[in-house]
Order: C-alpha cells, then sequence, then structure tokens
C-alpha cells in the first residue's frame, strides 16, 4: 500500500492528514492496519478495505488537547498539510511528550483505580459486572505502565514489548496484571470463543467495520501461536468498547452474557475482590511514586 495515495483514495485530502500506529513506526505485524488521521474537526472511527488493505480512519481535530489522541499522534508522519496546521500542532505535542505522557499515565493510572473500586462494589451486591471492571481496571493499569516507560499503548503489541522491558520494580507489576487478566488461559479452545464474541460486541457497540480488523488479527496471532498476545489483544478491545457504554452498560443485561465470554471472565467473586483490592494497592502506589517524582 503506499500510504501517499490513501488520502485521495479516501477522499480526505481537503484537510490535514496523518498516518500513524504501528505500520508508521515499522514495527507492525502482516495483520495490522493502516491507521491514518484526518483533521476535519469530526470525531470517530471508521474501517475502510482498499484492495485488502485495511485502513482505520480516525477523525481528529485541531488544535486537540486531549491526552489520550495527543499520545497516538505523538509520531505521526504528515500526509496532506498545505497549510502547515498540522507540521505546527505535531511541533508542539513533540515538545511537551513528556508532559502529555505523564499526563496520560495519571488518568491511566486513576480510571484503574476508579474501576478496581467499581469491582469491589460490585462484588458486595453479587454484581456479574464486577469480574468486567477488574478486568477494566488491569488493561488502565497496563497503559499506565507503558506510559510510565515513554511507549504509546499499541495492544496487538504490549506483550511483544512487555517481554523486552527493562527489568525494574515497576515493570514487575506486569506479572500481576498478566495474572489478573487470566492470559495464561490464552488456548485453540477459548480464543474462538473469545473472538466471536468480541465480534459482535464490536458490532454492537461501533458498527464501524472494526470487527474486519479483529478478524484478521485473530487469525493471524492464532495461526503464528502467539495465543497470548491474542487473548491480550481481544481483551483490550473489549475494555475500549466497554468505555463507550460504560454509564449505560447495565441497562442492556444482555451486554453480560456476550462479555463473559469476549473477556473470558473470573466467576468467583472472592477472586475477583482479592485482584481488586491487589489492583488497588499497586495503584495507589504508583500514583505515590508519580508524585513524589514531581
Amino acid at each position: 500500500m503506499d500510504v501517499q495515495k490513501i488520502p485521495e483514495l479516501l477522499s480526505i485530502s481537503k484537510h490535514p492528514v496523518g498516518f500513524g500506529g504501528c505500520r508508521n513506526n515499522g514495527c507492525n505485524l502482516d495483520c495490522c492496519e493502516y491507521n491514518i488521521s484526518v483533521f476535519d474537526g469530526q470525531s470517530g472511527e471508521s474501517v475502510h478495505d482498499l484492495s485488502g488493505d485495511l485502513i482505520k480512519l480516525h477523525h481528529c481535530s485541531l488544535p486537540e488537547s486531549n491526552v489520550s489522541i495527543l499520545t497516538q499522534l505523538e509520531n505521526l508522519t504528515i500526509l496532506y498539510d498545505d497549510q502547515w496546521k498540522l507540521r505546527m500542532f505535531l511541533a508542539t505535542i513533540k515538545e511537551k511528550k513528556e508532559k502529555v505522557f505523564n499526563s496520560y499515565a495519571k488518568n491511566c493510572l486513576v480510571d484503574a483505580g476508579i474501576f478496581a473500586n467499581k469491582a469491589k462494589e460490585a462484588v458486595k451486591t453479587n454484581d456479574p459486572f464486577a469480574a468486567i471492571w477488574a478486568k477494566c481496571a488491569s488493561y488502565f493499569l497496563a497503559d499506565a505502565l507503558f506510559l510510565i516507560n515513554s511507549k504509546r499503548p499499541s495492544p496487538t503489541h504490549m506483550l511483544g514489548i512487555i517481554r523486552n522491558l527493562k527489568k525494574n520494580e515497576i515493570n514487575q507489576t506486569f506479572s500481576m496484571i498478566h495474572h489478573i487478566l487470566g492470559v495464561e488461559r490464552a488456548s485453540t479452545s477459548v480464543l474462538p470463543r473469545m473472538v466471536k464474541s468480541t465480534i459482535g460486541f464490536s458490532d454492537m457497540i461501533e458498527n464501524n467495520g472494526n470487527s474486519k480488523i479483529i478478524k484478521r488479527k485473530y487469525d493471524y496471532l492464532v495461526e503464528n501461536s502467539l495465543l497470548s498476545d491474542c487473548y491480550f489483544y481481544l481483551g483490550y478491545v473489549n475494555r475500549n468498547n466497554i468505555m463507550k457504554i460504560k454509564n449505560q452498560i447495565h441497562k442492556n443485561l444482555g451486554y453480560i452474557h456476550v462479555l463473559k465470554v469476549a473477556l473470558d471472565i473470573e466467576s468467583d467473586q472472592m477472586i475477583v475482590d482479592k485482584h481488586a483490592s491487589t489492583l488497588l494497592q499497586r495503584v495507589n502506589d504508583l500514583l505515590v511514586d508519580i508524585k513524589d517524582q514531581k
């Protein structure tokens, strides 16, 4: 795929356009999509198939202040920018990279704490969503650790990157996350059920073609025996979609049936409570560490 042709092929060259994600960084797998950002003042994502290549189109605004979005834009390659607006914006992000990553890391730690607490409260009422909130907390904690290591969270590649991170006290937390998520359960019997429900949940919540990307990545990761990476990736996708409906999720009890399989959740509430307590303690410790470093 000639990425320079994408703005014209998608009819988005009236606005600044950039190329990001793992393919831009040269660390992609064959299954990875092309991440294109168009700064048209809109929001949301859509997926496009260009002769077999999948393109995820991210709609953004100039300027943008959301640190989660700024983190993804940090190393963007400009494809179209006739008025240099995007070039100036990216220069500003580069200047503030450390501040952006630190701010986003703190936000992720706060979210991890919120959902760990939410899991503990849900256990008290025997709420079936308890284990789901614990898994969400785990993924937010993983994101925070990546940002603390000055790495951009990228779900398909995160386990591979974790394996090569410097061994220190902070990064030892990944072992705890690995255990709580249940990554060791990844198998050729569990993953087919997970991906079917993950695709179903994506179509319920996003309905933007992202299920094509999910299926392609699942096929590649399983065929290449990257079962743990696949398990982590599917859970991460579900976490992102859960966040889009977190305040309304209890209004549709059908979601719990899909997510029990999609997230391969723990059914023992005592274990969920223990996991939530462990997460909460680690989050609080890291928040103190970050504050002390300022």
